[in-house]
């Protein structure tokens, strides 16, 4: 049966309706974007609800460093490629050790060298979002800017690997945000840190880096090192020595958790 009400309790009725859904939708609206301005909540999914599927609904925004790998275990990320000089000698010193690792790719350079992503897919690797630009200061700069670089990116490097998902997000330099963590969540991929910097961009010398990592190997788990962005002749030679010797230690190697 339906409820009956007087002309006044209608009018009243409809008047807190009202009320309650506008305070309900601006809830769900907005949120604080954590840099101080407002963010809507809904915003990662912008033009994209049509294409999130329900696992990329599940991923964890937080800032994964676990390995997928119980026990003893290493994830090994290679940043900055595909490169076409350092991305093959990186790969075939992976194949030699047989290590899985997962690749932070630069949009424009997944884009303009598509064979070079799809033989990362191909020998098993995983691919990660590492931006368009690689701005290290991308923490300070707008949401529409965040999205841009994130979404562009990850489209160029799906489309170079002929559709393999990308399945991680790691802003360059960590300059993540709420806001950019939520928004690669929201788009299937997990955030992604490190635990251990190898400093293989800062020009030392193979040993110094090998030195570096087994002296930070007890900070966790995630191992930084790139093949791209300039000269990595001494990552691979890095890589040569410390694979074999990772294992020694007794260590596998596995993926961030997803």
């Amino acid at each position: 049966m339906a409820r009956r009400f007087g002309i006044q309790g209608g009018i009243i009725g409809a008047a807190a309706a009202a009320v309650v859904s506008f305070v309900v939708a601006g809830a769900l609206a907005f949120t604080p974007s954590g840099d101080g301005s407002q963010a809507r909540a809904d915003a990662p999914e912008t033009g994209q609800q049509a294409g999130r599927t329900p696992a990329a609904a599940k991923i964890d925004p937080s800032i994964v460093h676990a390995s997928d790998r119980p026990g003893r275990s290493l994830n090994i990320t290679i940043d900055d490629g595909p490169d076409p000089i350092w991305t093959p000698k990186a790969l075939a010193v992976l194949k030699k050790y047989d290590v899985k690792a997962v690749f932070c790719m630069i949009g424009p350079q997944a884009r303009a060298h598509p064979e070079l992503v799809k033989k990362v897919v191909a020998a098993g690797h995983k691919l990660c979002d590492h931006t368009m630009d690689h701005n290290t200061a991308m923490d300070h700069r707008s949401q529409s800017y965040q999205s841009q670089q994130i979404l562009d990116a990850r489209k160029m490097i799906e489309d170079a690997s002929g559709g393999a998902e990308v399945e991680y997000y790691r802003a360059p330099g960590g300059a993540f945000t709420p806001y950019s963590r939520q928004l690669a969540a929201a788009h299937g991929m997990r955030p992604l840190g490190w635990n251990v910097d190898s400093k293989d961009f800062e020009g030392g010398s193979v040993a110094t880096i090998e030195a570096t990592v087994r002296g930070e190997l007890s900070n966790g788990p995630t191992v930084l090192f790139h093949d791209g962005g300039g000269n990595r002749a001494r990552t691979v030679a890095a890589l040569e020595e410390l694979l074999p010797w990772m294992q020694q230690q007794g260590y596998g190697f596995g993926f961030p958790q997803r």
